[in-house]
């Protein structure tokens, strides 16, 4: 039977369910006849068929076939069971009598002797979990999480029971329950629904044990719980027991996650600075800080008051640093923290300076590099890399962060890497074709690349590498975190870097001017209705390389528009927008002056031919402080029609000066209510008066 293979007729394949097939001969020329079936063959029908390897098909040197397509074959599942009770198998829907009863009697004693096996083997399961200590606490609470865990099923009264009849159960062995995986969940639930005083009976509890519980695979998450749900008497109570312990447990598959968590968000700062101090060397861990209130993690103050110890820390720093980046694991904060601190310790041109740099790079599936990004120590070190670094480094660790770009733009510290890597890179080739494609998602529809650029506008951090390259450091765009980074990036580009800053800007500029210049052309209408938008058009007209007409004429556009474009173009930063772009620069608070770009921008002429005819509405309105400054314009030639016609309006003009505007006015009454009644002080429309005091001279 082994050399056998199983064919199947259609009479067959028409039922539902597995139904075993028969075998019957082979002999073609030989007529069927009934005969009773051996006890071979009923233990061959009983039993599963093995396949052969070996056998195509099924054939005369086989002696057995199997029903071909012209043969009838009917199996009737039930009649078939019946059959097999009473002794008899029917063929062809005839019934043949004879099957041997101690092959039935067998074939129903494996049955049941399976079912009874695995009975015994349940209940011997049973017998040794009720064994262990404390078997039926635990499967109570163990029901008790199971109810506990589906908050939005179990009414508030009934969880307040459960909680209590929990805490019954596990109030004074806490510790037999935390070390398994299935019920240290139930303390992580009593834990969640505790009041602030059985949270502190189970962090008591606990206490001298948490360092085994953060390398617990389950219970690891007990201690982050206890910290987050907890108070800093718990905090103070848990954080002593990983002092002296850091370097074996930053190793830890599972206690350097826990003990980063911790590290990052919930330890204060000398706590944070005592693990720190931990990676300078096993001195530190042995000897602790005798109470001192200051203790500092700053490794340069450390070796300034012990500079002999310079060559152990270095050495100690480096070998656990190397060893977490052999290891994988580069995503700590501490071993961020740590790697700064050795990096700054360097000499910057020196040996171990560029062993360091090397070490950075050494990670080929780049985990290292774009881990450090997201960091803040992290991001100050790949900046420094950047710009202590040859030409071939920097171009390395850019090429490291492809496909990177978009989610470095909107951290909190990745995009400071982007903007070191403006400012100190040469190859501003390079540097335009890694990054500006996939900031601006230049390989994507044009909808879907406007979408993309709106998304960064109104976003603190992603704005920022957008628009750092038209307008520099200017306070309103850059923070003062990235302003500090970038005066020591330039500190030292002035020494590694060779293209002059002002040449390397505008080569970007040129790169990526275009597409935000079309951009603003076909989005000046949403563009105008916030502040982040007509903040973006004036940095980037300001400071766009390229015909920037189309865009400014699309802006002009807007003072046709509809009601609502009206109101836009009244709003405060709209108004902004429009006096710096028709005066053609900025305020300089210095000179107290305007410093214009080069070439002139020329939006006041484009302008006036909108609003020529909208010049009172416009002076006495909201937007009084743009007329101001079309008279302001240096190069504006219809400057003398404009006077000719603001005088022709004087008088309208006096009494806009006078009255107080609606803005004025809803502001009087907001004050006046916080006033109880008194009247503010009402003023009229500053910008018109301006426009009089113009006229008189």
């Amino acid at each position: 039977m082994a050399g056998l293979k199983r064919k199947e007729s259609p009479a067959v394949k028409s039922f539902a369910g597995g139904v075993q097939k028969k075998l019957k001969t082979n002999i073609a020329h030989i007529k069927r006849e009934k005969r009773p079936v051996s006890e071979a063959e009923a233990e061959t029908d009983s039993d599963p068929i093995v396949e052969s390897d070996t056998t195509e098909h099924s054939g005369e040197d086989d002696g057995v076939s199997w029903p071909s397509d012209d043969e009838e074959t009917t199996v009737d599942r039930k009649e078939r069971m019946s059959a097999v009770k009473e002794g008899e198998v029917r063929r062809t829907g005839k019934t043949t009598k004879g099957i041997d009863k101690p092959a039935i009697v067998n074939a129903a004693a494996n049955s049941t002797s399976s079912r009874d096996a695995h009975a015994k083997q349940k209940a011997l399961a049973q017998e040794r979990r009720a064994a262990k200590p404390n078997a039926d606490s635990v499967a109570r609470s163990k029901k008790i999480w199971e109810r506990l865990r589906r908050k939005s099923h179990v009414p508030l009264e009934e969880r307040k029971v459960l909680v209590a009849e929990l805490f019954e159960i596990i109030t004074g062995r806490v510790k037999e329950f935390v070390f398994k995986h299935d019920s240290v969940r139930v303390i992580q639930t009593a834990l969640k629904y505790a009041n602030v005083d059985q949270r502190k009976m189970i962090a008591k509890e606990l206490k001298g044990e948490y360092r085994g519980l953060a390398e617990s695979k389950y219970a690891k998450f007990l201690v982050g719980k206890l910290l987050v749900h907890g108070d800093p008497e718990i905090r103070d109570l848990i954080m002593p027991e990983f002092y002296g312990h850091v370097r074996r447990m930053i190793k830890h598959p599972e206690g350097s996650w826990i003990l980063d968590d911790i590290y990052r968000g919930i330890a204060t700062p000398k706590q944070k600075a005592i693990l720190l101090r931990e990676w300078y060397g096993a001195e530190f861990a042995i000897f602790k800080t005798s109470g001192e209130d200051l203790v500092s993690s700053d490794l340069k103050e450390l070796l300034d008051h012990h500079p002999e110890k310079r060559t152990p820390i270095t050495r100690s720093l480096h070998e656990l640093v190397n060893q977490l980046v052999q290891k994988k694991t580069t995503g700590f904060t501490m071993l961020h923290d740590a790697m700064l601190q050795y990096f700054l310790n360097l000499q910057p041109a020196g040996e171990e300076a560029v062993e360091f740099i090397e070490l950075l790079k050494g990670d080929e599936e780049g985990d290292l590099l774009k881990n450090l990004a997201f960091t803040k120590s992290g991001a100050q070190l790949v900046c420094l890399a950047l710009a202590y670094g040859n030409a071939k480094d920097r171009k390395h660790i850019l090429k490291t962060y492809k496909n990177t770009i978009q989610i470095l733009a909107f951290d909190n510290h990745g995009h400071q890497v982007l903007l070191a890597a403006f400012d100190v890179i040469d190859d501003t080739v390079l540097t335009s074709k890694s990054i500006f494609p996939e900031l601006l998602g230049k390989d994507s529809a044009p909808e879907q690349q406007h979408e993309t650029i709106m998304s960064y506008l109104v976003h603190l951090n992603a704005r920022i590498p957008l628009l750092y390259l038209f307008s520099g450091k200017a306070k309103s765009i850059v923070t003062p975190e990235d302003l500090g980074m970038l005066d020591e990036v330039h500190k030292i580009r002035a020494t590694t870097s060779r293209k002059e800053p002002e040449t390397r800007r505008k080569e970007l500029l040129k790169a990526l001017s275009p597409t935000l210049l079309s951009f603003i052309a076909a989005n000046a209408e949403t563009l105008i209705q916030t502040s982040f938008g007509c903040l973006f058009m004036t940095e980037v007209l300001l400071g766009a390389e390229g015909e920037k007409q189309k865009a400014l004429k699309a802006i002009a556009a807007l003072a046709n528009g509809g009601e609502q474009v009206q109101a836009s173009l009244e709003s405060p930063a709209a108004g902004r927008m429009l006096k710096t772009l028709v005066v053609g620069g900025r305020y300089n608070p210095a000179t107290k002056a305007i410093d214009t770009v080069e070439p002139p921008l020329g939006f006041h002429e484009v302008l006036y031919a909108k609003i020529q005819d909208m010049v009172l509405e416009w002076a006495t309105g909201g937007n009084s402080f743009v007329i101001v400054g079309l008279l302001e314009a240096a190069g504006f030639p219809a400057r003398d029609a404009l006077r000719e016609t603001l005088a022709e309006h004087r008088k309208e003009l006096s009494k806009a000066a006078n009255d107080t505007t609606p803005a004025q006015k809803a502001s009087a009454e907001v004050k006046s209510r916080e006033l109880n009644g008194a009247k503010a002080r009402q003023v009229g429309n500053k910008g018109t008066q301006l426009l009089l005091q113009k006229l008189d001279q």
